[in-house]
């Protein structure tokens, strides 16, 4: 029927059998746009993992456009991640409210102020967009937990960082070797009470099943 939605959340000028087969190809468009999706706040995280697994054992061209049919179109720019620009300063500022989240493929700026108290924070570097090799994070959190997602090629250097009342746990994403450095990300300043804690993203349910490592983004480091 001409003028539904395709899998990447474009709106399509001719019809597309839901029948078909769906490529590799197919799979990774729709990946991104739900990621993207997530970043943008327009799905939570357990929508998104739910979306995820769907998508990435979808057989047919039907099974992916359900998945974005409630989301607005993505231009293809965005989703090839071409265009994108790091900011040289992101200040969050949030005091007893609820999460602050930046995942999916959000873009990775060269410097970031967290003035927090009292709210977890998580900073998923799985997916996000990575345009230069480090990342400074000013701390000034009180309360609760600062989690850092990591993926290999993403180290974190805590040694800048004074707790206060306060403990981390660091589990660095599995890598081989010659794995290089893609981003180095440096915390200074101060976590007062709570954790600070440093690790890979978990395996889904269908990966834990088969054992797999979670899946990395091909196009997540723009050179």
């Amino acid at each position: 029927m001409s003028g539904e939605n395709s899998p990447t959340g474009k709106r399509s000028d001719t019809g597309s059998a839901p029948e078909l087969r769906a490529s590799h190809a197919d799979r990774d468009r729709v990946v991104d746009v739900l990621r993207i999706a997530a970043g943008d706040g327009l799905l939570t995280s357990d929508e998104l993992d739910e979306r995820l697994e769907v998508a990435l054992s979808a057989r047919t061209l039907g099974e992916l456009t359900v998945l974005t049919a409630d989301l607005p179109p993505a231009s293809a720019a965005t989703v090839g991640g071409a265009g994108v620009e790091a900011k040289d300063l992101v200040r969050i500022e949030q005091a007893f409210s609820g999460p602050v989240e930046r995942v999916g493929r959000w873009v990775v700026p060269r410097r970031l102020e967290l003035a927090v108290a009292y709210c977890e924070v998580t900073l998923d570097f799985t997916d996000a967009v990575i345009t230069h090799d480090t990342l400074r994070i000013d701390v000034g959190m009180t309360g609760k937990t600062l989690k850092l997602i990591t993926r290999p090629g993403v180290v974190v250097d805590t040694d800048g960082l004074q707790l206060v009342h306060s403990r981390a746990k660091y589990r660095q994403a599995p890598a081989s070797p010659d794995t290089p450095v893609a981003l180095r990300v440096e915390l200074v300043g101060q976590k007062a009470f709570g954790r600070v804690v440093v690790r890979p993203r978990r395996r889904t349910f269908v990966q834990w099943l088969l054992r797999r490592p979670p899946a990395l983004p091909a196009d997540a480091r723009l050179r």
